[in-house]
């Protein structure tokens, strides 16, 4: 039984507890409610009515019955030759030959080219929804002409299709695939150096002081500015080592053309980037790891080697993915460094290989916001809806891997 002395300070300290968990609970709803506007704002632009004009009545374009979207390359070809001049013909095989284009491609080109929709009103999902009918009025009034349909932004065609000048026929393949290329190159990189680091920091470094101002380094680079990241990779890969990052050096390009400013290059940038933040969380799940395990590896005749190999990266490796995983999620959203290691925030060519120009996701839906039309507000919508299934995607097979192993242990 509490004695009644006690009774004044027990009931300050609930109070005081009461007081904070209410704190901590409305930080959770003020969380949630801010993550719930934020998605409800993307979901709100990338569905809604549009009202669209066509220079070209794609029903009229059809062959043998079969609609537009379900013409093979070869027709659609015949198509785009029998409506647009020779020389501009001429001027889009320069630009790439359409025996290398794929289907996708050469039906973006008869849409921009031939059928050239133009999207003249766009309205909300809200909007959509509650004020159809005044909709409906008021492209009667305004837009006699125009057609008018129920547009999901994100949908099939927006991941095929290649960047385009024309918002109605824009897509984010190329931006996409920008930003695969990127990130596979920024683990292959930063994975193996940042793992490697940090088992010899945790268990091969002595205190000294040489290691001491690495490890203080290694903490302080964690919070550097991306934009310096971005002015060292500009530095080193972009201008020191173009030779090697343009692909000149192995013959993948012509040298008296070479240019730096690639894939490789925005890959090793982004690889520095997350390097520190990923070496602090390996030394973090490595020193996890109880000494005893390693004692007793050593008391059966293990090498400090055999033991790290067999015992202690695998206890640490769930901890590691974990880190690898905030890792790449701040990788694939940045978009500073980029910008000024030279991605281009306009591609309509996708990425062939490491020593290619590029864009990502993050650029494209940057540039897309900074225009004045309305589609492209839409448009950047959608792509962030992209982007996000992305990095979900990316996060969820590391943590299933994460998991797989856990369970073996």
């Amino acid at each position: 039984m509490i004695p009644a002395r006690f009774y004044p300070q027990t009931q300050r300290r609930h109070r005081a507890g009461s007081v904070w968990s209410t704190l901590f609970l409305g930080a959770i709803v003020i969380a949630i409610v801010a993550l719930g506007a934020l998605l409800y704002n993307i979901i709100d632009e990338s569905f809604g009515w549009v009202a669209i004009e066509n220079r070209i009545d794609p029903v009229s374009l059809q062959r043998d019955g079969m609609p537009l979207e379900e013409l093979d390359k070869a027709q659609l070809l015949e198509i785009l030759t029998e409506h647009i001049s020779a020389g501009l013909l001429r001027r889009l095989e320069n630009d790439q030959s359409f025996e290398t284009r794929d289907r996708a491609n050469v039906y973006a080109l008869v849409l921009e080219r031939v059928v050239e929709p133009a999207i003249v009103q766009t309205w909300s999902l809200t909007d959509s929804l509650t004020n159809r009918a005044e909709i409906e009025a008021e492209v009667q009034a305004k837009y006699p002409q125009a057609k008018l349909e129920f547009h999901a932004w994100i949908n099939l065609a927006f991941l095929q299709l290649p960047q385009s000048s024309k918002p109605e026929i824009a897509g984010v393949r190329t931006a996409i695939l920008g930003s695969l290329w990127t990130i596979i190159i920024t683990i292959i990189v930063a994975f193996p150096i940042g793992v490697g680091a940090a088992i010899y920091l945790e268990e091969y470094a002595s205190d000294t002081l040489v290691n001491r101002i690495i490890q203080t380094n290694i903490n302080n680079l964690a919070g550097v500015p991306s934009i310096l990241y971005g002015m060292l990779g500009l530095t080193v890969f972009v201008r020191v080592f173009e030779p090697l990052t343009s692909g000149a050096w192995l013959g993948a390009v012509d040298p008296t053309t070479a240019n730096g400013r690639t894939v490789l290059s925005a890959g090793l940038t982004l690889a520095l980037l997350v390097l520190p933040l990923l070496i602090i969380n390996a030394q973090e799940a490595i020193r996890a790891v109880p000494g005893s395990l390693r004692e007793a590896s050593y008391g059966l005749g293990a090498t400090r080697w055999q033991t790290i190999w067999h015992h202690v990266l695998p206890n640490a490796l769930p901890g590691i993915l974990t880190g690898t995983i905030l890792a790449v999620s701040r990788a694939i959203g940045e978009t500073a460094p980029l910008v000024v290691v030279g991605a281009s925030a306009f591609v309509a060519l996708d990425p062939s290989g490491p020593f290619s120009k590029f864009t990502t996701l993050p650029i494209q839906i940057y540039q897309w916001t900074t225009r004045p039309q309305d589609q492209y507000r839409n448009l950047a919508a959608a792509a962030i809806l992209v982007l996000l299934v992305l990095l979900l995607s990316l996060n969820a097979a590391a943590v299933l891997l994460r998991n797989r192993y856990s369970r073996k242990l």
